[in-house]
């Protein structure tokens, strides 16, 4: 697969993720499990330890800290962020959500944007966080070790289907079908609810995370999809994961 032009003009971004089905949860719930995730991914990296209310701007922010996170904080971001209609009750079905930032600028700067408690599958539950895209900061954390501890700290408290660290110009090239149960990145993390991972061909890694699923980490080097042999080994993997019945790109049964 060859690159496309994007990928040699433009540097190549990263994000993480973790998604889940259907939860029904309360403010509080929601609450308690972002505090677990916060006190989790600051011990990932420095720029990962601070974070703010989302205010008009990064000054103001600053002037709100939610690190040592604060339940009745969280909980009070959670209920302000309910889908309701204009004018309408809250429609507590549809979950709720926020978004925020460690408050800096630049090389630095990362966001955090949270779904929690949507029970009708309307609104997927969701946690995504955009990488640094340039700078030392970007430079630690897009590595492997510190990528499979975001992915972990996400893992734990939110109870995932699947989560990932994956390059946007991977996922743009690479795109799973609508119904595929995950996506596939760098790393990969997949839920025994899902199904079992097989064994893969190094460079591969594949590890347990306690006792809730796998984690698949493609190359020990940052992947990138500007590299043929990166590519390569991504689509060995994902026909293993086929085989292997977790239908990753595969159409639904009839």
């Amino acid at each position: 697969m060859t690159a496309t032009p994007e990928l040699t003009t433009y540097p190549e971004t990263y994000y993480a993720g973790a998604y889940w089905g259907p939860r029904k949860e309360t403010p509080e719930e929601c609450a308690l499990r972002t505090a677990d995730f916060l006190n989790l991914l600051a011990s990932c990296d420095p720029i990962l330890a601070h974070w703010y209310k989302p205010a008009r701007s990064r000054k103001d922010a600053r002037k709100h800290p939610l690190m040592p996170p604060d339940l009745p904080t969280l909980t009070e971001m959670f209920r302000r962020g309910v889908n309701r209609e204009r004018g309408g009750p809250a429609i507590e079905r549809l979950g709720y959500s926020f978004w925020f930032g460690n408050g800096e600028a630049g090389a630095d700067s990362a966001d955090l944007r949270i779904t929690c408690g949507d029970y009708s599958g309307a609104n997927p539950n969701s946690c995504v966080m955009p990488l640094p895209k340039e700078g030392p900061g970007m430079e630690r954390i897009l590595t492997a070790p510190v990528l499979a501890n975001v992915v972990r700290s996400m893992v734990r408290p939110w109870d995932p289907d699947w989560a990932f660290a994956t390059s946007d110009s991977y996922e743009d090239t690479a795109r799973e079908p609508d119904f595929a149960p995950f996506s596939l990145g760098w790393i990969t993390y997949v839920s025994n609810r899902l199904g079992r991972v097989p064994p893969l061909p190094a460079p591969v890694r594949v590890e347990s995370v306690e006792d809730k699923g796998t984690l698949i980490l493609l190359t020990p080097e940052r992947f990138t999809a500007r590299n043929p042999e990166h590519m390569a080994l991504a689509e060995r993997v994902r026909e293993l994961l086929d085989r292997a019945e977790l239908f990753v790109g595969a159409p639904p049964s009839s």
